[in-house]
């Protein structure tokens, strides 16, 4: 599962929904939103499909509300 940079999406709620949705640490989240802001994504993790979707669905939905338009996206294993 994949995280992009984008130019309105603060770092904070990037933090935010790392920590509430992923269940980052605070420290995991903050590396995380950086390496986002350098690179442009960032791998969040490897679940089950059903668990990825799940996850970027409620990710997804928060930051709509909050008016952010945060992508993630969810990409099959590399095996």
């Amino acid at each position: 599962m994949t995280i992009y940079n984008d130019d309105f999406t603060t770092m904070e709620f990037v933090v935010k929904i790392l920590t509430q949705v992923f269940y980052k640490s605070e420290a995991e989240a903050e590396t995380l939103m950086l390496q986002v802001h350098h690179s442009d994504k960032a791998v969040v993790g490897i679940y089950s499909y059903d668990v990825a979707t799940s996850k970027v669905r409620k990710a997804t939905s928060m930051a709509r509300e909050a008016g952010f338009p945060l992508r993630l996206t969810v990409e099959p294993d590399k095996e």
